[in-house]
């Protein structure tokens, strides 16, 4: 059983700025060496291998699906984006190398989402096509993306609770594939995704209640149909493990860079958090892959602390327990509990979670765009908050043995590039009129 963190005497000052609304940071004290965790956890990095190698199989079946995915012989990838003038973006001392992990850009969907969401369609579709007899194990994928496998596909359903990136992604590669797709999305949802998702001939269903309330009407309407196939947010190694081929990719990423990640240069990485699917599948494969040289933190909403919240008690917590509202413009990360399975994977591998105001998202996104000119969606930018909200007192590097200099740091923007620009013009106004 966890301990409570009020019962190892942390400052309660965390706890009562939870319940008043106001950003804070929640350092992990159940942080552990990977060594003594990754060997207890139920999955394992043969999981994230054969992630990685479904993914692999799948481009060439990707590149015929989706046109944009031509110039990247089917992979699904963001860029790295290098922050010149670290210190002075983030008006505070952040010596060593910056980046941005773009993946607001990622086609198909435009947004991390497009990781996880895809990938779980992916292993649907693959398992339906086996089962159907349109191929057999080994068989080149691109025979999935006939007439004929559309023509099966066509009866099934593949369903999703979302409040937006979530639900786009699925809708975006379920209907592509020929599946019959609902998306049911909760108030936080914006008008165009659903717009975007009804396009592609997707069944939205709208609900007046939050995420957890869209997700669990969802996984009613699917439940008991052996057609039905239902991806749930909350309770999803497939999504987790989608996720987590990302860590993969970005060592990659670095290696080209020439960029060395070991315990003496450690990578500190600012995830944004709903629910806990992505950052706790990032986080988790980026364990797999740098061990103890990574540093990962969550950041979320101050009106929606799903993972601080949990972090903070012994047992299953709601943002409503500490009386807050869950009213939120970053839509993507509108959610009032976080995931037990995602907490349960990663509670001893993160460093931290922290939380931001709304007024900082915007303030930070017209920030980004001015220094770099990538437009981003508000969710997007809480993970730009990190440095202000964590190394502020050097009191973290101190006791990990850090030297500031030897860091990478890395913000992963989580959504943006298909805002419409009237709604991204909205996003800039507020924001610019917030800074000096």
């Amino acid at each position: 059983m966890l301990t409570d963190v009020s019962d190892n005497g942390r400052n309660e000052e965390i706890d009562a700025a939870v319940r008043d609304g106001r950003p804070t940071f929640l350092p992990n004290l159940r942080l552990s060496t990977t060594t003594d965790v990754l060997p207890t956890l139920a999955v394992r990095r043969n999981d994230l291998d054969a992630a990685a190698d479904r993914l692999a199989g799948w481009a060439p079946a990707l590149a015929i699906l989706f046109p944009e995915l031509e110039s990247s012989a089917g992979v699904i990838e963001s860029p790295l984006v290098p922050l010149p003038s670290a210190s002075s973006f983030f008006e505070a001392d952040l010596p060593g190398n910056a980046f941005i992990k773009a993946d607001h850009a990622l086609p198909i969907a435009g947004s991390i989402k497009a990781r996880g969401g895809i990938y779980e369609v992916l292993a649907y579709a693959e398992k339906v096509g086996l089962a159907g007899g349109l191929i057999r194990p080994g068989d080149d994928l691109r025979a999935l993306t006939t007439r004929k496998a559309r023509a099966h596909f066509a009866n099934f359903h593949v369903g999703v609770g979302s409040t937006g990136n979530l639900g786009l992604s699925i809708g975006v590669m379920a209907s592509a594939l020929g599946f019959k797709t609902t998306v049911h999305m909760s108030n936080d949802a914006k008008e165009w995704k659903k717009t975007r998702l009804r396009n592609r001939g997707v069944e939205v269903v709208e609900h007046l209640g939050d995420y957890a309330k869209a997700v669990a009407a969802g996984r009613d309407q699917m439940s008991g149909d052996p057609r039905a196939h239902f991806v749930d947010d909350e309770n999803s190694l497939d999504l987790f493990l989608g996720y987590a081929v990302a860590a993969l990719r970005l060592k990659n990423q670095f290696d080209d860079l020439e960029i060395a990640i070991d315990v003496q240069r450690p990578l500190f990485v600012y995830l944004p958090c709903g629910v806990g699917g992505a950052p706790g599948g990032i986080t988790w494969g980026l364990k797999q892959v740098y061990g103890d040289a990574v540093h990962c933190f969550f950041a979320e909403p101050a009106a929606s602390p799903a993972f601080m919240v949990r972090m903070l008690s012994s047992e299953p917590r709601s943002v409503y327990d500490y009386g807050l509202d869950n009213r939120t413009e970053a839509d993507g990360l509108a959610v009032a509990q976080a995931s037990e399975l995602v907490f349960g994977l990663v509670e001893r591998l993160i460093s931290g979670v922290f939380t931001v105001a709304d007024d900082e998202l915007f303030r930070m996104l017209v920030r980004l765009e001015r220094a770099t000119g990538l437009r981003i969606e508000p969710s997007a930018a809480a993970g730009l908050l990190g440095p202000a909200r964590i190394l502020g007192g050097i009191k973290y590097y101190g006791e990990h043995e850090i030297s500031p200099a030897s860091a990478t740091h890395l913000f992963w923007t989580t959504g943006g590039s298909f805002v419409p620009e009237e709604e991204y013009i909205r996003f800039h106004e507020r924001g610019a009129a917030l800074l000096p």
